[in-house]
């Protein structure tokens, strides 16, 4: 029996739910056909490859979070060095990510087929890092032992929003310089000055890496709101700040986004480290408990979150987002995995625990009875898969008006009944 079987509820959760109906949201849609093609070309650039000398060690840095394409932008990456004369391999540059060790980090690579066989080049992965510089603030900056001993280092990365604060560099190749290559050492120095100083010490950490190790160039990549490579571009040190700020803002107007001001109840069927840093993505979801501006559209009084996905593999980062969760979601959570994450970041809220339901349906009419000044039947509830799904979505009836008169919206069927199986579980958004 579930721990909240028995909760003491002023009238129960006979609470009335609206019908719900099939929405889909169209967003731009251009893409990269041939994304190995793409980053080819761009390393094959003359001042690209004129960076490149026969006989090298490159080590390519790969982080993690499920970016698209990236086994394809690695393993071209890697065709395109050897094609240059040099013995390129591969190492993870992601902090502190699964577990902080290196079997993890390595085990999370293969996941995205990041390994020997599925790339080309060998993978070193190791927890061990070099100091090599100080900020003048004295913070100081490390960089993976196996990239500081190679002849070159090139990152790979997707630009995109971060999930905690907002600047011209947000995540990137320049963050990913900082906080991934610098692993637990160097990710954890850094969150020291808290993530609402990283539009300043995050630029000023990366220029000083560049400056005092071998960082030949970045692969920047850019995802349209399906989930698409949009933008492949090889950025040199000395202009990698500029052309990365250009793209973040390119990556903000390709992204997805609900079409709604005001959400009394999001639905979120699942979170994971692969659809985002903070597990669901407050750019989306509109929540950041940082107080951080540019988070506050749309406006949601309740978020709800039904499981964990597999490839988050327990971390549940980001669920103190979240008012409510179920039980199937608390019992997954690997909490070691979770705190070392969190303990990083330096933002313990992180890894709070919400509310947790015995079933989706008593989570969902949990979040309904405590909405604020919400008639029942009344609610405006969004259900997603994740927050990088958003073509297809649920909308509760009182919403359907709004759908009818966006552009990019459309209606889809009638609206039905929550459609919760006899043992309370929903069935999924295909």
């Amino acid at each position: 029996m579930s721990r909240n079987s028995e909760i003491p509820i002023a009238g129960g959760l006979d609470v009335a739910l609206p019908k719900m109906a099939t929405v889909h949201q169209r967003f731009a849609d251009a893409h990269i056909g041939d994304v190995e093609q793409a980053v080819l070309t761009q390393i094959a650039r003359p001042e690209i490859s004129a960076r490149v000398t026969p006989g090298m060690t490159v080590a390519i840095g790969a982080g993690s979070r499920g970016v698209a394409n990236i086994d394809t932008a690695v393993r071209a990456t890697v065709k395109a060095l050897r094609e240059l004369g040099t013995e390129p391999f591969i190492f993870p540059a992601m902090g502190s990510h699964a577990g902080a060790t290196a079997e993890g980090q390595q085990a999370l690579l293969a996941g995205y087929g990041i390994t020997e066989e599925g790339v080309g080049a060998p993978v070193r992965a190791s927890m061990d890092t070099v100091q090599i510089a100080e900020m003048d603030d004295g913070t100081p900056l490390h960089v993976d032992r196996h990239a500081h001993d190679a002849d070159g280092i090139v990152l790979i990365n997707r630009v995109k929003p971060h999930t905690t604060f907002r600047g011209p560099i947000e995540s990137g190749v320049a963050k990913m310089i900082v906080i991934g290559m610098g692993k637990i050492q160097g990710a954890t120095h850094m969150h020291w000055h808290g993530m609402d100083r990283f539009p300043e010490v995050l630029p000023r950490a990366a220029t000083l890496i560049m400056e005092n190790t071998s960082f030949l160039f970045g692969v920047g990549m850019v995802e349209n709101a399906y989930d698409q490579t949009a933008i492949v571009e090889a950025l040199l040190p000395d202009t990698l700040l500029d052309h990365e700020t250009e793209l973040q803002a390119k990556a903000k107007s390709l992204m997805g986004r609900l079409y709604f001001s005001n959400i009394d109840l999001l639905l979120i069927d699942r979170m994971g480290k692969e659809i985002s840093g903070a597990g669901f993505d407050p750019n989306i979801t509109g929540r950041n408990n940082r107080g951080v501006s540019g988070f506050d559209d749309p406006k949601v009084q309740k978020i709800v979150v039904l499981d964990l996905t597999q490839k988050t593999k327990g971390n549940a980062t980001g669920l103190g987002l979240a008012d409510v969760i179920t039980q199937r979601l608390y019992d997954a959570i690997d909490y070691p995995a979770t705190y070392g994450n969190v303990i990083t970041s330096a933002y313990l809220d992180g890894a709070l625990i919400p509310i947790s339901m015995p079933t989706d349906q008593q989570a969902v009419q949990l979040a309904v009875k405590t909405l604020i000044r919400v008639k029942q039947g009344e609610a405006r509830i969004v259900r997603i898969r994740d927050t990088l799904s958003l073509e297809k979505i649920a909308v509760s009836e009182p919403m359907l008006s709004e759908v009818e008169q966006h552009p990019e919206m459309s209606i889809k069927g009638e609206a039905k009944p929550f459609d919760f199986r006899t043992d309370g579980t929903l069935e999924p958004i295909m």
